[in-house]
C-alpha cells in the first residue's frame, strides 16, 4: 500500500495519539479526539475502519485558540518528546494538528503548523503530525521558529519527534479546563461513583481512620462494594489517589466532624450501619450529616457548575429543567464541560451525539443509553440526598431525559449583584 493511501489525516492522527498517549490508564492522562473526525468515510472511496475510529475516540469539539484541534489531551509527557521534562505541579495541556496524503497526494505540513501555533495561546504544547517524507527541512526550519514539535509518521505506524516544544505557560479557558478536569482524579471520563449515596464515601475516611484493614470495616458497617467507595471518596477529594491511600485535608476534616459527634470512631460507624436500606432523604435522615454532604458535594467542581446554571435558568423562567433542556443550555454555555459530564465517551454514543461540525443532535439527546451513568444516576442521586435538587437520578435504560426533572430544591427567586 502507497504512503498516499495509508497515510490519510485520520489515520497520521491515530499514530499519533498512540505515540503522545499510549495508556489511557495512565494517571492524570485524558485526550479527545475532534468530532470532524467520527465519520465513516474520510477520503471518497476509502472508508474509515471500525478500529480505527475507536482508537481516535472519544470525539469532543474542543475549542483552543481560535480554533479546533484535531486532538486536544493531557499528559505528562517524556523528555523525547519536549524540551523539558515538567511543567510545574500540573501535566501539559497538548494540541495536535495532523495533515495527511488529500486525494491529490500533497500533504499541507505548513499549514498544521500555523494552526499548532494558534494553538499555543491556550495550550502549553503544540505538535504538527504528518508523513515523514512531507516534512522538508524548511518545515522544520518553520515549526522551530514557531515553537511546534514536529512527529514523522511512517508507513507502519511508527512516529518520530523531529522537532520537539518548549513548554509554554498559558490562560486557560472554559474548554480548556474541562479537558483539565478529565485527567484529574475526579474526572468522570471512564469511571466513577458506583454508588448512589453519598454516606458509601462520607464513611470511607472513618473506615480509613479506624486502625483495622479498612475494607474489611467497610465491608461491616456501610458498603460490600468497596473498591466503588473508595473510587467515590477519591472523587470527591476525601482521599488521594497516589497507590497509597491517605486522607486528604477534606478527608480529615470529615473524621474530625465524626469524632466530635460521637464518642470512638467505631461508633460513628456504628451510624452508618444504621442508615443502611433507609430510602429517606439524607439529609432529613441524619441532618447534620446532610449539612456536611452539601458541603463535600459542593467541593466538587462539576457541582458548583450545575447548580449555578440551574441557578441561572431558574431565573429565566426554566423552574423545571428536564435533563435535554439542561444538557442543551449547558452546550450553548460550556460546550466541552457539557459532553464530557453528561455523554459516555465511546465512539459509537459520540458518533450518534454530534454532528460532523461538533454541534448536538436534538433527537439523540431524547436516548436514555447515550448518558454517562455516573452522572445521570448516581451523582444525581447524591445532589438529592445532599438537599441540592428535588429528584433522584435514574440508570440510563430506565431514563426518559424528557421527563428526568433537574430542579434546585432550594432556587432563589432573583440573584442580585452585591450593592457598591
Amino acid at each position: 500500500m502507497s504512503s498516499t493511501a495509508s497515510l490519510s489525516e485520520p489515520t497520521v492522527l491515530a499514530h499519533a495519539k498512540r505515540r503522545l498517549f499510549p495508556d489511557t490508564d495512565e494517571p492524570e492522562t485524558y485526550a479527545v479526539t475532534d468530532t470532524q473526525f467520527a465519520v465513516e468515510e474520510w477520503l471518497p472511496g476509502e472508508p474509515l475502519s471500525r478500529a480505527l475510529r475507536e482508537q481516535l475516540a472519544p470525539f469532543n469539539h474542543v475549542r483552543i485558540g481560535s480554533g479546533y484541534p484535531d486532538l486536544v489531551g493531557v499528559r505528562r509527557l517524556e523528555s523525547a518528546l519536549l524540551a523539558v521534562d515538567r511543567f510545574g505541579d500540573q501535566p501539559p495541556l497538548i494540541a495536535v494538528e495532523a495533515k495527511g496524503y488529500t486525494g491529490a497526494g500533497t500533504v499541507d505540513v505548513e499549514r498544521g503548523i500555523v494552526q499548532a501555533y494558534d494553538r499555543l495561546h491556550e495550550a502549553n504544547a503544540a505538535y504538527v503530525a504528518a508523513p515523514t517524507p512531507a516534512v522538508t527541512p524548511s518545515v522544520r526550519t518553520l515549526a522551530r521558529e514557531l515553537n511546534v514539535g514536529v512527529l514523522g509518521v511512517d508507513d507502519d505506524g511508527a512516529v518520530a519527534a523531529l522537532e520537539v516544544p518548549r513548554v509554554v505557560g498559558n490562560r486557560t479557558s472554559d474548554d480548556a479546563t474541562a479537558i483539565r478536569f478529565q485527567a484529574t482524579a475526579q474526572g468522570v471520563a471512564d469511571a466513577s461513583f458506583g454508588l448512589n449515596h453519598p454516606k458509601n464515601y462520607l464513611a470511607y475516611p472513618l473506615a480509613h481512620y479506624h486502625p483495622d484493614e479498612t475494607d474489611a470495616v467497610l465491608a461491616t458497617h456501610v458498603v460490600r462494594a468497596t473498591d466503588d467507595a473508595r473510587r467515590g471518596a477519591a472523587f470527591l477529594g476525601l482521599i488521594d489517589g497516589a497507590p497509597r491511600k491517605t486522607l486528604t485535608p477534606l478527608g480529615e476534616e470529615v473524621v474530625r466532624f465524626a469524632l466530635r459527634r460521637s464518642d470512638s470512631i467505631e461508633d460513628a460507624l456504628g451510624a452508618f450501619e444504621a442508615w443502611q436500606g433507609s430510602r429517606k432523604r439524607f439529609c432529613d435522615l441524619a441532618p447534620e450529616w446532610g449539612l456536611l454532604t452539601r458541603r463535600v458535594l459542593w467541593a466538587y467542581p462539576a457541582t458548583r457548575l450545575l447548580v449555578r446554571e440551574l441557578q441561572t435558568m431558574h431565573e429565566d423562567g426554566i423552574e423545571t429543567p428536564s435533563l435535554v433542556d439542561l444538557v442543551e443550555w449547558l452546550h450553548v454555555h460550556h460546550p466541552t464541560f457539557t459532553v464530557e459530564l453528561f455523554f459516555r465517551g465511546t465512539e459509537a454514543v459520540r458518533s450518534r451525539v454530534f454532528d460532523q461540525d461538533g454541534e448536538l443532535r436534538a433527537h439523540a439527546l431524547e436516548d436514555g443509553s447515550v448518558y454517562h451513568a455516573p452522572t445521570v444516576f448516581q451523582l444525581k442521586a447524591m445532589l438529592f440526598h445532599g438537599g441540592i435538587l428535588t429528584e433522584r437520578g435514574a440508570e440510563p435504560h430506565r431514563l426518559d431525559p424528557t421527563g428526568d426533572v433537574w430542579r434546585l430544591r432550594e432556587a432563589l427567586d432573583v440573584v442580585r449583584p452585591c450593592d457598591p
